[in-house]
């Protein structure tokens, strides 16, 4: 592909389509994508320091310690989402957004019929007196 090729096929992308630090050829300068991977880094340890502050402190109401770290942890996946992987939803990124989509279809679907198997695995148990009189 010759460079006016290439300049051909990002000409379509829009300015707002490229994730921090995706540098392209709209003059975006390699310091300014160093910059980028550095706050998604400051991004990700904070968002690490502030999940086992609230693990190991009494700053968050008990109960509701494992909702906060589901947040967080949630919130630490978008930024290596956008900031590493550089994922945006933009044209471009159509494939990826859809194998990722994809991917957290079949987690959902596994962790979903392993809950579902464990909950309903004692109710399809043999009791425990036929069991034991199996065992003699």
């Amino acid at each position: 592909m010759s460079h006016a090729e290439a300049r051909g096929v990002h000409a379509d992308r829009q300015e707002g389509d490229t994730a921090p630090g995706d540098v392209r050829e709209s003059g975006e300068t390699l310091g300014r994508g160093i910059v980028s991977y550095l706050a998604g880094f400051a991004l990700a340890v904070g968002l690490t320091v502030t999940s086992f502050v609230v693990a190991g402190t009494s700053l968050v109401w008990g109960p509701s310690i494992p909702v906060a770290l589901f947040v967080l942890a949630i919130a630490q996946m978008g930024v290596h989402l956008v900031f590493f992987l550089h994922l945006t939803t933009g044209p471009d990124n159509v494939n990826n957004v859809m194998a990722l989509a994809f991917g957290l279809l079949i987690v959902i679907l596994l962790i979903g019929g392993s809950l579902w198997i464990m909950g309903h695995l004692n109710h399809n148990m043999m009791p425990m007196n036929q069991i034991m009189q199996m065992q003699r």
